[in-house]
């Protein structure tokens, strides 16, 4: 969707617009009330590293907020509304799911192998 900004389609922008922030916020609370705790539990007190908990509940809050930046420039496209920077947006969307990758790619190297979860 970034690389055809400013010709999308905007029943798929409005799609997209109303998924983001109800699957974030989904997907952090199952990470924070099961993957977290397990984590934590798995943890050998000369192996703790409960930083990396408290570094990765701080993205969550980040990722929320840029989610809702999100949403907001998707639905005004899918309301019609255009872009006045289409680079912008696309720069945007391309930072916000990037930073999801760098988030999910972090979990699955350190977290999921210790608490016995493959992929």
């Amino acid at each position: 969707m970034a690389d055809q900004l400013p010709n999308v389609d905007r029943l798929q922008c409005l799609n997209l617009a109303n998924s983001i922030v109800p699957l974030t916020r989904d997907v952090h609370r199952y990470e924070e009330t099961v993957v977290f705790p397990a984590y934590e539990a798995a943890l050998t007190m000369a192996k703790a590293s409960l930083s990396s908990v408290t570094r990765l509940r701080a993205e969550h809050i980040e990722d929320e907020c840029f989610a809702g930046e999100v949403t907001e420039a998707l639905l005004a496209i899918g309301h019609g509304e255009g872009t006045e920077n289409a680079e912008a947006v696309g720069f945007m969307l391309r930072g916000f799911f990037e930073s999801l990758r760098r988030h999910i790619a972090f979990e699955r190297e350190h977290l999921l192998p210790r608490i016995g979860i493959d992929e």
